[in-house]
């Protein structure tokens, strides 16, 4: 199983994105997205480094908000 998180674009250079999430932030390939107008401040899927995916913001927080409810439930069970 793959999975991908939804980052927001904080900077653009050429191909190159740097990205942000939950204080977490990291650089990643726009080469996938080639065809499709990204800009600074919209949500992309990231992947293994590569963003496969335009997002709108209100997908990227209940992704969030679904990702910090299943940590949540992992740490309540440990």
């Amino acid at each position: 199983m793959c999975l991908a998180i939804p980052m927001q674009i904080t900077h653009i250079d050429g191909f190159n994105a740097r990205c942000a999430a939950k204080g977490v932030v990291r650089d990643v390939s726009l080469f996938l997205l080639q065809d499709e107008p990204v800009q600074k401040g919209d949500y992309i899927l990231i992947h293994v480094g590569y963003a496969i995916q335009k997002i709108c913001e209100e997908d990227a927080l209940s992704t969030w908000e679904l990702l910090d409810q299943m940590l949540d439930e992992d740490f309540a069970s440990a």
